[in-house]
This record gives structure tokens, C-alpha cells and sequence, in this order.
């Protein structure tokens, strides 16, 4: 039996773990383990987490650091870290890609070797570290990666509109295929937690086809699990942009399957709405109503046990406080009306850096976003002190067996 096939619901949470590595004018590196100091107080990070009685954490490997150049990796910050992950009892859901790739790949996820360079990296790691990490994301949040990406032009490799959109969704789908297969030839006994970032949308005006824009939502996780073909509501987008019936083939036939499908929602920001004559959507409070919404949709269209692997929310501690108690409640209603939720995570432990600071001058202590258990402050001294919050206690006392 593996671990989610217990029927236990599993409480987890996680550090934020961007990496874009590459440097532009006007676009600042952004690794948030640099910027939150975790290189430097890992060890400790890593002690806060077990302290709120989590038993699962998702924490993520930053490849650009691990391989830092092409087929030589480094392994003694990670080996460190993964003893400690080891005597603290924490089962870790190894975040293989959270968005970035290093910095000698050029072209990013358009590369040609990009699938089987980051499949290489991902069954190295899985190798190494056969016997003590065993539950594995390839890529966080594959639509937000094709968006920046591909549609917005935000990240490298910077392309834009739906052309470049449909480029990175097969790019990194084919990414994902190769890192599964790779690992579970390694790792039999591995289990894949897919996380997918969710989105609504409200009200009555778009600036576009909206059943395009909710159905993309799902494009790259259909792509990976071979749903994909010719009756599929996307096949024509995909062929306008594209993509011939080969590659679709080729994809079906290494078709890949989670385990569990990982679901991301934020009450304050992942839905929202269009006001006439704009292209740029407004965020829209939420709340329980849409997270109940994406959970049971998920589960519903896949089949699979569903993981709630983030939400959180900024503002006061007591307001997390609070999201906590909603969140976690649903959860539990969830469970007992069948809705088969094998974890909840907070996401993130600590405050996290707005992505925002990438395209900014100012210093970091400007971008901090206090959505975590635990407040990063400035010490004076250089260093942003883990400052504990009334919803740490809050986890701790929801979280209890």
C-alpha cells in the first residue's frame, strides 16, 4: 500500500521555491531560497516545518544549482539536505521543477534536448536517492509556466500570444512524460503528485473565447495522459498553432498517469474577472466556495485522489488564522461526502518574495508577501528572522491526530 491509499489525510507544508535564473536588463535574477536566505538557514527551515506537525513538506531542488553545468552535478548541499529531511521524519514531495531551468540550456523549455535533459535530471536525483525520496513533482504548475512563459513574454525563453502559449504547453508536456517514465524505470515503487495551478473566472464579460481560456486550463495535464485527440475540445487550437497529429500520437503513446493530482488555489487570487473593454483580469475573493468548485472538478475529471498542495492567504496573522480554519474544514466535509482529498498544504511556510521583484530595483524587504505561518522580519543585522504567528499554533491545533 502507498501512502495515499491509506484513506488518512495527510498534512503537509511547503517553501516557496521559484527559480529563474537567467539575467536580463531590466529583469533580476529570482531564486527565492536566495532571497529568503533558506540557503543559509535550510537547516532550520527545515526544523520549523516538522515543528507544526506537518509529516509532509513540498520542497524543491533547484536543478540550475545541482547541475551547473551539463552532465556534472553537485550533490553535497542537497545530500545535506536530505539527511535532514531523513531524521526529522518528513515526507518530502520533491518539487523536481518549479518553473526555471539552468542557465547553460539555451532556449529554455524550447531547447531540443529540453525532455531528455530534464528527465536525466530527474532520474538522477530519483537514483541517488532511491531508498529515503520516493514522491515526486516534475514540474509545478505547468499552465503558469506555459503563460509566463509563452504567452506574456514575462520569463524566458519570452515568447507571446497563443503561438507561444501552444510551444511551451507540448514543450513541457513532453518534459513531464520523459521525467515520470525516467524515474519510475529507476524507482518502481515512486509515486507522482502532478500540481496543476487553478483558475476561475467571474461574471459575464471576456475579452476572449472563454470556453478556450477554461478549458486550457486542463491542456497540459490531457496532453500527459494521453486525453488528447481529435475529439478533444482543443485539438483544433492545437492544430491552428502548430501541432500535427503525430506529435499527438507520440504523446498518447508514452502516456503518463499520477497518482494523485495536486491542486493549487488561493481564495484572494485565483479567480477572477474581466470589467468591459479591459484585457486585464481583477482578482475576486473566493473564499470555500471556489476551492470546494476546482477540488471536486479535478477529482472528477481525472479520477484520481486530489491534494490540496497550496493555498494560504496574505494578511494578518488572525486572517490566516482564519483561512486555515475555512480551508481545512471544507477539507474534512469534502472527505465525508466521498470527495477522495488526500492532503491539505500551507503553502508557504514563511513569507515569500513577489514574484514582481524580478522586474524591480528595490530591495527584497519591499517585496516580502506575508502569507506564511511564520513572518520573515529584517534583524538590522542582515538577516530576515522566522518570526512565529498566531497561525502556527492555529496548524498545529487543526493539524492534531
Amino acid at each position: 500500500m502507498r501512502w495515499f491509499e491509506d484513506g488518512r489525510l495527510r498534512f503537509a507544508v511547503g517553501i516557496e521555491d521559484t527559480f529563474i535564473p537567467q539575467e536580463y536588463p531590466g529583469r533580476r535574477k529570482l531564486d527565492e531560497y536566495e532571497l529568503t536566505q533558506h540557503y543559509h538557514l535550510w537547516h532550520e527551515d527545515l526544523g520549523l516545518a516538522s515543528a507544526t506537525g506537518a509529516e509532509m513538506i513540498r520542497w524543491g531542488i533547484p536543478w540550475y544549482l545541482l547541475e551547473p553545468e551539463p552532465g556534472r552535478f553537485r550533490w553535497d548541499w542537497l545530500d545535506r539536505v536530505v539527511d535532514r529531511l531523513g531524521e526529522l521524519g518528513l515526507t518530502c514531495v520533491v518539487d523536481l521543477m518549479h518553473y526555471g531551468t539552468p542557465r547553460w540550456l539555451d532556449n529554455q523549455f524550447l531547447n531540443a534536448d529540453y525532455p531528455s535533459r530534464v528527465a536525466e535530471y530527474g532520474t538522477r536525483v530519483a537514483e541517488r536517492y532511491r531508498d529515503r525520496l520516493h514522491v515526486w513533482t516534475p514540474l509545478n504548475e505547468p499552465t503558469i509556466n506555459a503563460i509566463y512563459c509563452g504567452e506574456n513574454g514575462t520569463w524566458p525563453p519570452g515568447l507571446t500570444g497563443h503561438d507561444g502559449f501552444v510551444k511551451l504547453a507540448m514543450a513541457i508536456a513532453r518534459g513531464i512524460v520523459a521525467t515520470q517514465r525516467g524515474i519510475a524505470e529507476v524507482q518502481p515503487e515512486a509515486s507522482f503528485v502532478h500540481v496543476e495551478a487553478s483558475f476561475r473566472y467571474a461574471g459575464d464579460w471576456f475579452p476572449f473565447d472563454v470556453g478556450l481560456v477554461r478549458e486550457r486550463r486542463f491542456l497540459i495535464m490531457d496532453l500527459i495522459t494521453g486525453a488528447l485527440d481529435d475529439e478533444h475540445p482543443l485539438y483544433g487550437y492545437l492544430r491552428e498553432h502548430g501541432v500535427d497529429d503525430g506529435e499527438l500520437a507520440r504523446l498518447r503513446e508514452a502516456a503518463v498517469t499520477p497518482d494523485v493530482v495536486g491542486v493549487n488555489y488561493y481564495p484572494a487570487f485565483t479567480t477572477s474577472r474581466f470589467e468591459p473593454g479591459s484585457p486585464t483580469p481583477l482578482p475576486v475573493e473566493a473564499g470555500t466556495a471556489g476551492l470546494e468548485e476546482l477540488l471536486r472538478e479535478f477529482a472528477a475529471r481525472y479520477g484520481r485522489p486530489v491534494f490540496l498542495t497550496e493555498t494560504s492567504r496574505a494578511g494578518t496573522p488572525e486572517q490566516r488564522a482564519g483561512w486555515l480554519r475555512d480551508s481545512i474544514g471544507l477539507v474534512h466535509r469534502l472527505r465525508e461526502e466521498g470527495v477522495p482529498v488526500v492532503g491539505y498544504t500551507w503553502w508557504p511556510l514563511f513569507a515569500l518574495v513577489d514574484w514582481l521583484y524580478r522586474e524591480s530595483t528595490e530591495p527584497v524587504e519591499r517585496w516580502l508577501v506575508p502569507m506564511g505561518l511564520y513572518d520573515l522580519e529584517p534583524d538590522g543585522a542582515g538577516v530576515l528572522r522566522r518570526v512565529p504567528t498566531a497561525a502556527v499554533e492555529e496548524f498545529k491545533r487543526l493539524t492534531r491526530p
